[in-house]
């Protein structure tokens, strides 16, 4: 937060991955969101000059879109990030031979496995979209292919945006232009892991004002 208002923010959001992460990574529960919930709705009533959103970037854990937080929580929280991870824990072997498996490098040196893995992605994230309410969809396939006009249509329709990421380089103008024309809105995002990291958005800016974007497709833009 502190670092929010140095950066001039006037806003910032804290959303970390959810729970089905490996290697530790994210919330230990979905408890663990409402805690937060708890802190932030301290902290904003100290009028810090600064508003905090408490939301999540959960993890699409099957083929079907479910994610690794139940509704009730998702329901308390500001803001809802949904991303595809490799590294999450999926709710079955079919579902991780889909979304982890295929998405290894070694089987993408097979350009069926690529396709199927390339459908795959797609389907378990538009899925995601019409079974969830998502506000952002984080950093879109990562290093994973997808299907960038399909997502792209799914979102427009349900008011779902794309991230344009400033942490990973994955993003780039083409997707943006492909995305934009099927309809899609936007939020850049700095995908900050760390305080220093907070609010620097500088290549996602870049690669929106590459792409053409007017502001008032970018949902977290001052439109002075």
């Amino acid at each position: 937060m502190r670092a929010a208002v140095a950066r001039g923010l006037s806003e910032v959001a804290i959303t970390d991955h959810g729970p089905r992460l490996r290697f530790g990574l994210g919330v230990r529960d979905g408890d663990e969101l409402l805690r937060i919930r708890d802190e932030v709705d301290a902290i904003n009533a100290m009028n810090p000059g600064i508003t905090v959103l408490v939301g999540v970037e959960a993890n699409v854990i099957s083929c079907e879109g479910e994610l690794d937080v139940p509704k009730e929580i998702l329901d308390q929280l500001d803001i809802v990030l949904c991303g595809l991870h490799p590294q999450a824990i999926t709710k079955t072997w079919r579902d991780a031979v889909r979304l982890t498996w295929e998405n290894t490098a070694i089987a993408r040196l097979s350009n069926r496995l690529y396709r199927r893995a390339r459908e795959d992605n797609t389907n378990a994230l538009v899925a995601a979209i019409y079974r969830n309410d998502i506000d952002i969809i984080t950093h879109p396939g990562l290093w994973l292919p997808v299907d960038t006009a399909a997502l792209a249509r799914a979102c427009a329709e349900r008011g779902t945006c794309l991230e344009i990421s400033a942490g990973h380089p994955y993003m780039t103008v083409e997707f943006v232009k492909v995305a934009a024309r099927e309809g899609a809105d936007f939020a850049i995002g700095s995908d900050a892991h760390r305080p220093e990291r907070v609010g620097e958005l500088a290549r996602g800016i870049a690669v929106a004002e590459a792409a053409g974007l007017p502001p008032s497709r970018i949902i977290n833009a001052r439109h002075d």
